[in-house]
């Protein structure tokens, strides 16, 4: 973190269990005058501002390490405070819901530095729990079938990862799923409730509202299915939706165009279906989370394709260097059939155990290119 000096607050945000914790203690060891602080373990109304004063006049400590600030109340005011007054003082903090510091009304925008921690890419995987190190792909390369034979011998791990591989604690559990429901709880009961100030008879339908995402199939999935068969609002089914969003359990795809109603298609974050469905039941969304993870992580924004009643289309679209390219994700005997009648510059099918070939890329590729 020497790189890391200055003025300014640096804040690492991502999902619950991402090793975001791990990262806190490991800078503690290392720096004599750092203090890691649990923020959850102070009382929800604690002055975290003169905390950290104290703490720094009497023991001289000048870095300070605050994990999951976002039940504190009134912790985006008291970290514009020691940025401003504790000029001696740095702090690096954790958060496990997105909170929108770029919007707050203490002006956290040009005194905060936001580092992403994520679950692990494909790639990521690969090097870490099988000590594969293999290059990243650009995807230029990717879109001409250019890839080694060394990625394409790493498939035979996709399933493993796509099973619970991507989540750090599977690095030390044989099973991550059970550690991950706890973890969905978690989030449920502690992290939406204090973020979002929902009434304690809310939380119920908080886990239906997952459960019914994550057994449902893909298609057909935004604020209108999810209000008709909740009977909840649609306000509200928006709501939960950013609220799960901001939690890192659920992605949002927009439909692309202007003149298209802006419902977005609701994905999960993988391997949460595997939490409600098996894997023969759950693989077809369950491919389409890994896809929208993996652009998220390479900085490549999707759209979904909005069809019509009966007309099929491909599942996603994204804008490339004045390029249009359009995927369709699905199993190995996919055809071309939604690209009919579509207009882009490419047309690819990815797809799980296929040979490359013009078009046609093996979906777990896409994981390597962050």
């Amino acid at each position: 973190m020497r790189s890391e000096e200055g003025r300014h607050l640096t804040g690492i945000v991502g999902p619950r269990g991402a090793g975001k914790t791990v990262l806190l203690k490991q800078l503690a060891a290392c720096e004599k005058d750092s203090l890691y602080i649990s923020v959850d373990a102070l009382d929800e109304d604690a002055d975290l501002f003169e905390t950290i004063k104290n703490f720094s006049e009497r023991y001289r400590f000048h870095r300070f390490l605050l994990d999951e600030v976002h039940f504190l109340r009134g912790a985006m005011g008291d970290l514009k405070k020691i940025h401003d007054f504790l000029p001696d003082v740095r702090v690096v903090f954790t958060e496990s819901v997105a909170l929108a510091i770029h919007d707050s009304t203490h002006d956290l925008a040009r005194r905060v530095r936001i580092y992403p921690l994520e679950y692990f890419s494909f790639r990521e995987f690969l090097t870490i729990r099988h000590k594969e190190s293999l290059e990243k792909i650009s995807l230029e390369d990717l879109l001409v079938g250019s890839i080694s034979t060394g990625h394409l011998r790493a498939s035979r791990h996709f399933g493993s990862y796509l099973s619970g591989g991507l989540l750090p604690f599977s690095l030390e559990e044989p099973d991550p799923l059970p550690l991950l429901r706890g973890t969905v709880s978690k989030i449920i009961a502690r992290d939406i409730p204090t973020t979002r100030r929902l009434r304690i008879d809310e939380l119920p339908v908080l886990e239906k509202f997952i459960a019914f995402i994550a057994k449902s199939q893909v298609d057909g999935i935004n604020y209108t299915t999810l209000s008709k068969n909740l009977g909840i609002t649609k306000y509200k089914a928006e709501q939960y939706c950013e609220a799960f969003e901001q939690a890192f359990l659920l992605q949002r795809i927009f439909p692309a165009g202007t003149n298209v109603l802006r419902e977005p298609k609701i994905l999960l974050m993988p391997p949460l279906r595997l939490l409600h469905r098996p894997m023969d039941e759950a693989v077809g969304g369950l491919r389409e989370d890994f896809f929208a993870l993996a652009m998220r992580q390479a900085g490549l924004p999707i759209q979904y394709l909005k069809s019509t009643t009966g007309q099929k289309t491909p599942d996603f679209l994204i804008e490339h260097r004045d390029r249009k390219i359009v995927f369709e994700i699905g199993g190995k005997g996919k055809g071309r059939s939604q690209f009919k009648g579509v207009t882009a510059d490419q047309k690819i099918i990815l797809a799980p155990d296929i040979t490359p070939s013009p078009g046609r890329i093996p979906l777990d590729m896409i994981g390597f290119l962050s």
